[in-house]
């Protein structure tokens, strides 16, 4: 399903507004990974544990806003924001995903 942060879409023209759909994931962080994340950013490197778990989240966020949309009868999804939130004193990754399903030509 095409998804995207624009309004419109380029060379398409948009025929039904089915309305708004979401998506959410909550990931649990081991507490492994967040000890060595913590002793990463004392040194000055990447966490690849996080990153690895904000991809995760964010595609679980979006496939679930794209089955809403589906169900609606979109094809498409447009105007998408993402928004990322820890929860819990940082134990819990939260993303969520927004947007208008729409239909288009």
């Amino acid at each position: 399903m095409l998804t995207l942060t624009t309004p419109v879409i380029d060379g398409k023209k948009i025929l039904n507004y089915h309305g708004i759909v979401s998506g959410e994931a909550i990931l649990g962080a081991n507490i492994f990974r967040d000890l060595f994340a913590g002793i990463r950013d004392i040194v000055g490197g990447r966490s690849a544990a996080y990153e690895k778990e904000l991809r995760r989240a964010k595609a679980i966020a979006i496939e679930e806003m794209q089955q809403e949309a589906y169900s609606m009868g979109a094809n498409a999804v447009v105007a998408v924001d993402l928004d990322y939130e820890t929860i819990g004193k940082g134990t819990m990754l939260m993303v969520s995903a927004s947007g208008t399903a729409v239909t288009v030509e």
